[in-house]
């Protein structure tokens, strides 16, 4: 199921945002500490945001901006404001919709849906990042006409890294993503699968790809 974040101040728009959600099979969280908003962002992974413009500490531009800058999750605004200009703003800041209050459910959970769908890479074949093409169907890694076949775990590394293109993926996220572990995981495992996956990229002279960040984790 999908996980949405709801970042809203009116206590009972919060409500009724997450009621709707969970009624329609989503899951939700809310915040209500609206300047340690980054804090749920670091500990979850979410595949939507719906955020308001009004808020205590920053205006949901802002916000939009910042989250924009590091993750690629999609965001729709629900707010009271209503002007052309305010819509124009969300699109600027980085927003994928735009819907007023008080919204239609039908029309908010059709947002929601599409722009899910728009952002899911397996409604798509393939996925490109720098010229290194993932083949979802075939479990193929593709680079200048050249292409090498992946096992199950190299397929799914690479298929987390490409969903977090440019964007630090921790050790500890990528071993619970493949063993739905990261207690009794030992970290030299993923280590292992990681350089041995890297070696072989280079068979098809993709060098470099997959990055250390130390300290940290992995990026492409």
């Amino acid at each position: 199921m999908n996980k949405i974040l709801i970042i809203e101040d009116d206590i009972n728009i919060r409500l009724e945002l997450a009621k709707l959600l969970n009624k329609n099979n989503y899951i939700t969280d809310v915040i209500d500490d609206f300047d340690n908003y980054e804090t749920f962002l670091k500990e979850n992974t979410y595949d939507l945001i719906l955020l308001d413009i009004i808020l205590p500490y920053k205006d949901g531009y802002e916000i939009c901006k910042n989250i924009k800058s590091k993750y690629n999750t999609p965001i729709i605004f629900v707010t009271s404001r209503n002007t052309d200009e305010d819509e124009l703003k969300s699109i600027i800041s980085g927003g994928d919709d735009f819907i007023t209050k008080p919204y239609n459910k039908a029309i908010l959970l059709e947002k929601i849906k599409r722009t899910l769908e728009k952002n899911n890479p397996t409604y798509y074949k393939e996925i490109t990042v720098n010229e290194v093409t993932l083949d979802l169907h075939l479990s193929l890694i593709k680079y200048k006409n050249k292409e090498l076949e992946l096992t199950r775990n190299e397929f799914r590394i690479l298929y987390y890294l490409f969903l977090n293109a440019d964007t630090v993926v921790t050790k500890n996220n990528l071993i619970e993503y493949l063993w739905n572990d990261k207690f009794y995981i030992d970290e030299n495992i993923l280590n292992v699968n990681v350089n041995r996956l890297r070696k072989k990229l280079e068979e098809i002279n993709i060098k470099d790809f997959i990055k250390t960040v130390h300290g940290k984790g992995y990026m492409i």
